[in-house]
């Protein structure tokens, strides 16, 4: 599917809603009343599929001073974000550069965001680990201010190195089966000797007691995979550091190509794809290979200004003006 408009015609809304109605919340805000139109008290997305060979229904409600609701086929949901275990949603924004030129927080959270949807018997884990860290963090600074022990302290160690351990095995899985997948798809894309490289080691109890205190002194924990970077490369370059933005946006593009095929590959179903303004910065031969090859991904929405951008007739063209769409079937 094409959506085409000018700037600032909505196309933008209409992938992020979609996103939200598939994923429970937002790409761009985890601020959900910024989500409603302003002057309004609340906003409903509906969604009505495919999915698997049976049909499909989803519901996410906003209102302004309220948690967001969803249902799953007329089935109410305790969580909004519980929509990404059933559906998987890939999306290509600009701001997705930060993957690769922002700091390690970024990476960790997009390859656990890669674990969840490709391992969804693990989505849990990067939250249990988070949630320990917590607890022996609050620990720490409490045997700092006198009021808890050392004693207390041991079952969050023993926690957080069991998770932590865990965390960092389940990352090393997702990575070791993206790489050839990433490798691949940059390549064709013209991005040559692409890799990615994670060197952890999981946290132990020895070696969290070991540093005792020095994280004490800190308040904090000073290891484990809180802590951990993935290294996006062409070669040896590190590409946050040695990469164009150009090539910075490929390596963003091939990791969402990669992802698409190892939701397919575990979970039975492509996901669906929403690429937003991805065409802008590629040259022609790059929106050739990218359109040749984005059927084999199932659906696919990208936004455009110019239905020529696109080197292919899409299925479905949908044109987008003054923030309404209108729907054009060629």
């Amino acid at each position: 599917m094409l959506v085409v408009g000018p700037n600032g015609a909505g196309k933008t809304n209409l992938l992020e809603s979609l996103h939200v109605g598939t994923q429970g919340f937002s790409p761009r805000t985890r601020n959900d009343a910024s989500l409603i139109r302003f002057g309004r008290e609340g906003a409903r997305i509906a969604l009505h599929g495919d999915h698997a060979g049976s049909p499909v229904e989803l519901n996410v409600v906003l209102q302004v001073g309220a948690a967001k609701r969803a249902s799953l086929n007329g089935a109410r949901l305790q969580a909004a974000e519980q929509l990404r275990a059933e559906v998987a949603t890939l999306v290509f924004t600009p701001d997705r550069l930060v993957v690769v030129k922002g700091g390690p927080a970024a990476r960790r959270a997009y390859f656990d965001r890669a674990l969840s949807r490709g391992t969804p018997t693990q989505a849990a884990l990067p939250a249990e680990y988070a949630a320990a860290l917590a607890q022996r963090n609050a620990s720490l600074r409490g045997i700092s201010l006198g009021y808890s022990t050392r004693e207390a302290l041991r079952p969050w160690t023993e926690r957080v190195a069991d998770l932590g351990a865990q965390l960092v095995a389940a990352r090393r899985d997702v990575i070791a089966a993206l790489e050839p997948l990433f490798a691949a798809r940059a390549g064709e894309l013209g991005l040559s000797d692409a890799a990615l490289r994670y060197e952890a080691h999981p946290p132990s109890v020895e070696s969290l007691e070991a540093r005792l205190d020095r994280d004490l002194d800190r308040g904090a924990t000073g290891l484990g995979p809180h802590l951990d970077d993935v290294e996006i490369l062409a070669g040896e370059r590190d590409l946050r550091t040695f990469g164009s933005q150009g090539e910075q946006r490929l390596a963003v593009l091939a990791l969402l190509l990669a992802e698409a095929e190892l939701v397919r590959e575990r979970r039975g179903v492509p996901p669906l794809l929403l690429l937003d303004d991805v065409l802008s910065e590629l040259d022609p031969e790059r929106r050739r290979i990218l359109a040749e090859r984005l059927p084999a991904y199932g659906q696919a929405l990208i936004t455009t200004t110019s239905a020529a951008a696109l080197p292919v007739e899409p299925n479905q063209l949908v044109e987008v003006e003054a923030g309404e769409a209108g729907t054009v079937l060629r």
